[in-house]
C-alpha cells in the first residue's frame, strides 16, 4: 500500500469512501457528498492524500480544510479522515492521519482539529492516539435528520510549536 497525492481522477473513488461515511450517519453532519469542483475549492491543495492498494484502488483518503477565511486562522486546519467500508480496522486511518500531520507541519500548519460525534468512538480514538486532544463537546450544536447532535473537538499542536 503507498500514500500519494489525492489528485482529480482519484475523486470517484474518494468521494465513494465519502458518501459510504455519511451513510454511517458516525461522520460528519452532511448528507451527500458536493461536486469535485466545490470539494476540490473547500480544501487545502496540500496536504491531500489517498491511500492505494497494489493495484492502485483507493482504499482511503485524508485532507485538510480552512476553518476560517481570515488570515490570522491561515495556520489553523480541519482534518478529515475517510476509509472504505471494507477497509476499515486495518491501520489505514492512522496511516494517513500520521501522513497527513507530518505534511501539514511541513505546510506551515500550526494547529489541527478534527471534529466528530462522540459516538464515533474509533476516530475519537484513533485521533487521541496521534496527539490530539479533547477539546470539549459541543452540546445540540446542529440537527441530523431532525434529531440535535452533540460534537466533540480534538485539536493537535504543531510539535515545534
Amino acid at each position: 500500500m503507498t500514500i500519494v497525492p489525492l489528485l482529480p481522477n482519484h475523486w470517484p473513488a474518494v468521494e465513494k469512501i465519502y458518501q459510504d461515511g455519511i451513510d454511517t450517519g458516525q461522520a460528519t453532519f452532511e448528507t451527500t457528498t458536493p461536486s469535485w469542483e466545490v470539494w476540490d475549492k473547500g480544501h487545502f491543495d496540500t496536504p491531500r492524500l489517498v491511500m492505494l492498494d497494489n493495484s492502485n484502488k483507493v482504499q482511503g483518503w485524508a485532507a485538510l480544510s480552512p476553518v476560517s477565511k481570515g488570515k490570522v486562522y491561515s495556520g489553523v486546519a480541519e482534518v478529515s479522515v475517510y476509509i472504505a467500508t471494507n477497509h476499515r480496522g486495518k491501520g489505514i486511518g492512522k496511516r494517513l492521519l500520521e501522513e497527513l500531520i507530518i505534511q501539514s507541519e511541513t505546510a506551515e500548519v500550526w494547529m489541527l482539529q478534527a471534529v466528530t460525534f462522540p459516538e464515533n468512538e474509533a476516530s475519537v480514538k484513533l485521533h487521541q492516539s496521534l496527539g490530539f486532544r479533547l477539546v470539549g463537546r459541543r452540546e445540540k450544536i446542529a440537527q441530523q435528520h431532525g434529531i440535535w447532535r452533540d460534537t466533540v473537538l480534538l485539536e493537535r499542536r504543531a510539535t515545534d510549536g
